[in-house]
């Protein structure tokens, strides 16, 4: 009998350990799968972002101007594609001409800049790479831009389209998460959703109204200063003032590059200009707009963007906040309260709370 029993305890004990030696690899090769999957699942994260986007202005429809819920959703998309429409209409061709002006420009821009500083010029160097190029080469590179240039075009479509399709059906895609899970967590996980989308919306809204008055400002700054294409590098700098810390400085880049081809003059009153309209966003701006916005601690949120980008190249630059968002919503809900015990609070749980979901 003991022999028996210790032949029942050694098998149970090699199937216990198979069993988990399984799991474990399976947690691994899950891993290598997300893994490669990272630049869609990327992009999904957008895709989300712009149903946040539009269901918040949804939302602002219902509240204000009263618009039937089964309406809202479609009248605040036509509405907000309409503005986009409306204005690439209106300013379309100044644009693309301004635009072009800043391509065309920014080589001897470059050459002025390096010049000043010292060096020779940039675009001397280029030539000669250019010239030691095989024949073939140079027509690589051209078809290669102009792929990547196709690519993000279609992701960028890829991601509207797919966040029409959740702002649509957004308790279909949720529920569908949801059910990964036991059932036993299913509430922890809706909850957790709930929070994190909250606070997103929250972050975004602010974001957006922030980044249309830092173009305004910027482009007003930059014609009032004299410097050329000022709409174009003024949006360009709304445009980067989506990524905080980083984006400001590589939005304002152009400008001052452009304004040391005119004179250190116009370099140092752009330098200063920027610098006033970036206190003025941080300091009268995002505090009107971002009442109950996620506050992440700011070297916290820098490091987010940096391992980002490293880790997943411009996609992880863009979406490096907004994932930092969401990821310090989990862990002060799933571990700092539920885990270690310790009573703080989640951004975004009160109004999701309130709002019953999102």
């Amino acid at each position: 009998m003991d022999a028996d029993g210790y032949s029942f305890r050694r098998i149970m004990g090699d199937a216990e350990f198979v069993r988990k030696t399984l799991i474990v690899l399976g947690l691994v090769l899950l891993a290598l799968l997300l893994w490669k999957l990272a630049d869609v699942l990327l992009l999904a994260f957008g895709a989300i972002l712009v149903a946040l986007i539009l269901h918040a202005s949804a939302d602002l429809l219902v509240r204000y101007i009263h618009v039937p819920e089964r309406w809202a959703l479609w009248v605040a998309s036509i509405i907000i594609f309409g503005i986009v429409l409306g204005l690439i209409a209106l300013f379309g061709t100044q644009m693309r001409a301004q635009f072009s002006n800043v391509v065309e420009r920014l080589p001897f821009v470059v050459d002025n800049f390096s010049k000043n500083l010292g060096f020779g010029a940039v675009s001397d160097d280029l030539s000669e790479m250019m010239n030691n190029m095989p024949s073939g080469g140079l027509a690589t590179r051209i078809a290669g831009i102009g792929g990547a240039v196709l690519s993000g075009l279609a992701d960028f479509l890829l991601v509207v389209i797919a966040g029409i399709y959740i702002a649509a059906s957004p308790t279909l895609y949720k529920q569908g998460f949801i059910k990964l899970f036991p059932i036993r967590h299913h509430e922890r996980v809706e909850s957790s959703l709930d929070a994190s989308g909250q606070a997103l919306r929250l972050w975004l809204m602010s974001q957006l109204i922030a980044m249309a008055c830092v173009a305004v400002l910027s482009s007003l700054a930059f014609w009032f200063i004299g410097l050329p294409s000022p709409y174009a590098l003024g949006m360009i700098a709304g445009l980067a003032d989506f990524i905080p810390f980083l984006g400001p400085i590589l939005g304002a880049l152009p400008a001052v590059l452009f304004a040391f081809s005119i004179s250190g003059e116009a370099a140092l009153w752009t330098v200063l200009a920027v610098l006033a309209i970036q206190q003025i966003e941080g300091n009268v701006i995002f505090p009107l707009v971002a009442r109950s916005v996620v506050s992440i601690p700011p070297a916290l949120a820098l490091f987010a963007i940096l391992v980002g980008s490293i880790l997943f190249g411009s996609l992880g630059l863009i979406f490096g906040f907004p994932l930092a968002v969401v990821a310090y919503v989990l862990v002060k809900k799933l571990y700092v309260r539920e885990t270690l015990g310790e009573q703080t609070t989640v951004p975004g749980e009160a109004e999701a709370k309130e709002k019953g979901g999102v």
